[in-house]
């Protein structure tokens, strides 16, 4: 099941392990147990420090698909139900390595927000193993139980536990719960469990605020970590600034692109490529990072003071707006309600879910077909649904949904109601623009890709926006607010694709180091001299 690059991968990871870990796994019986024991008899084989254990637990586990993490005879917190592969595998090396006391790489005032925890917390993850979402809320989640002992997460493969998933009404991933009351459902990211445990614990801020090290004024502090973001930062840091990341979600939307066939130089690739080269490119340079925290407000002035949600502070003497864009709700009746229960914005996360059923893409450029064409595999029927008289996808995507025998065009449509019943999605409510005729189509589920909305709210006051929420820029990159800069899907550039959001964050660092020559001396020149 492992391939030897692998296993040769995982000894070395191994062999930074500080202490043995057990793998212990609930005993009994189950179709797929001999494929979970033979997988982590491969895993547990490169190394005499991961020992596997087959016993009963006494209710400790799930099932006989599940396992758990000890170290020197006692939990580690983190358990597994399923067969962690697909895109879960780092996530069970992650843990495994944290478990033996590699340290956890996590911002200091997140981790002491989180080890100022204390009360029991006791996660369940739900995750489809063809989500590229997941794993990143699996990993934060395993980071936080790792740090506390009072925290407790298991990674839940959905497709396994059918009858669970049923009983939940789970009709998206991740979807987080805490002590066995919903927590988080459908597309979240760690930033957003670290704000909704403020949210239900606000002593916790305070703590982390307390403890948060303090940073020397900054030239540059970037916020967002997307292509743009990470452009501008290594563009910065290139010319001996001291530079800060603040990023949510490393990759942004990148993260969830899975074709991207016009990266120049590169013929093809995927979102998550990009991403772990991004983070490997700045990982080269010297910058401090800040990851699963926002930027709640910025000062303006002489320096910038930017509050961070773990309650950190932040001096800078210029700013770097980078926080790209988020996908655009579809703003009828009906939507909110059912996000997570068959209303979705995500098919590579949500599809497997209605496997054999009949739904409905909402947008017809190039991300709606692009959903279509990758839900068309997975479920009974697409309808893809678009407002205009006429797609507005890149040619090549629309001749490929002309060789889909399962793909259906409606066009000059108007959705008005997302019907449900039950908490669950059944249909669509939509209207023939032509005719003005009132049409229900039933559906099981219905994915919205309309395009984006700039991340923009924290802003209002600061920098001047247009009326869609955009920062307005000038050709080099400059708000106007002096020293704050903008780039990417956030600012009024008119084209959002990838390369033009990295060549506009290199173009604002640019334009950051001219201001601060113009200015004031930068922080390492004040140190040399």
């Amino acid at each position: 099941m492992l391939s030897p690059e692998i296993l040769e991968a995982l000894r070395g990871y191994a062999d930074t392990m500080p202490r043995s870990v057990s793998l212990v796994v609930q005993t009994g019986t189950h179709p797929s147990r001999a494929e979970l024991l033979d997988f982590l008899t491969g895993f547990c084989s490169v190394s005499e420090r991961l020992v596997l254990e087959e016993r009963d637990t006494g209710g400790a586990l799930r099932s006989p698909m599940s396992f758990m993490l000890e170290v020197d005879g006692q939990p580690a917190g983190m358990s597994f139900s399923g067969i962690p592969g697909g895109h879960e595998f780092n996530s069970l090396v992650l843990a495994v390595l944290h478990a033996s006391g590699v340290p956890v790489k996590i911002d200091e005032s997140v981790r002491k927000l989180i080890g100022s925890v204390d009360t029991s917390l006791n996660f369940e993850v739900f995750v489809s193993l063809s989500c590229h979402n997941c794993p990143d809320v699996v990993q934060a989640l395993n980071q936080f139980a790792a740090i506390n002992a009072q925290i407790s997460t298991e990674m839940i493969d959905g497709g396994l536990y059918p009858e669970l998933i049923e009983k939940r009404n789970i009709q998206g991933v991740p979807s987080v719960y805490l002590n066995g009351e919903i927590f988080a459902n459908g597309k979240i990211d760690p930033a957003q469990l670290v704000q909704k445990l403020l949210e239900r614990f606000p002593h916790l801020k305070a703590a982390g605020q307390a403890e948060a090290p303090e940073l020397p004024t900054q030239d540059v502090t970037v916020i967002g970590s997307g292509p743009a973001g990470v452009s501008a930062a290594i563009y910065a840091a290139r010319k001996g600034l001291a530079v800060t990341v603040i990023g949510d979600r490393f990759g942004g939307q990148l993260k969830d692109t899975m074709a991207i066939e016009n990266l120049i130089s590169v013929p093809g690739t995927t979102g998550p490529e990009v991403t772990n080269a991004l983070q490997a490119h700045l990982g080269e340079y010297e910058v401090t990072t800040r990851e699963h925290v926002r930027v709640e407000k910025i000062s303006t002035g002489k320096n910038k003071t930017l509050q961070l949600s773990s309650g950190e502070l932040i001096e800078s003497r210029t700013v770097i707006i980078a926080t790209g864009a988020k996908w655009r709700e579809l703003g009828v009746p009906g939507e909110r309600e059912n996000i997570g229960n068959g209303v979705a914005y995500c098919p590579h996360c949500d599809g497997p879910f209605f496997k054999g059923k009949d739904v409905a893409v909402i947008g017809g450029g190039n991300s709606g077909i692009e959903a279509a064409l990758d839900l068309a595999g997975i479920v009974n029927s697409v309808t893809v649904m678009e407002f205009m008289p006429e797609l507005k996808a890149d040619q090549v995507l629309i001749d490929q949904v002309a060789r889909r025998d399962n793909i259906r065009i409606l066009k000059n449509v108007a959705t008005e109601r997302i019907v449900a019943d039950n908490g669950k999605v059944t249909g669509i409510d939509y209207t023939e623009r032509s005719s003005g005729e009132g049409t229900n189509a039933s559906f099981s589920a219905v994915f919205i890709q309309i395009g984006l909305v700039p991340n923009s709210d924290f802003l209002d006051g600061v920098v001047e926006l247009n009326q869609y929420g955009e920062v307005v820029i000038n050709e080099r990159g400059q708000t106007s607010e002096p020293g704050i800069f903008a780039c990417g899907d956030v600012t009024t550039v008119p084209f959002k694709q990838i390369i033009v959001a990295m060549g506009e964050g290199s173009k604002a660092a640019l334009s950051a180091f001219d201001y601060l020559l113009m200015h004031t001396s930068s922080s390492k020149q004040a140190a040399a001299a």
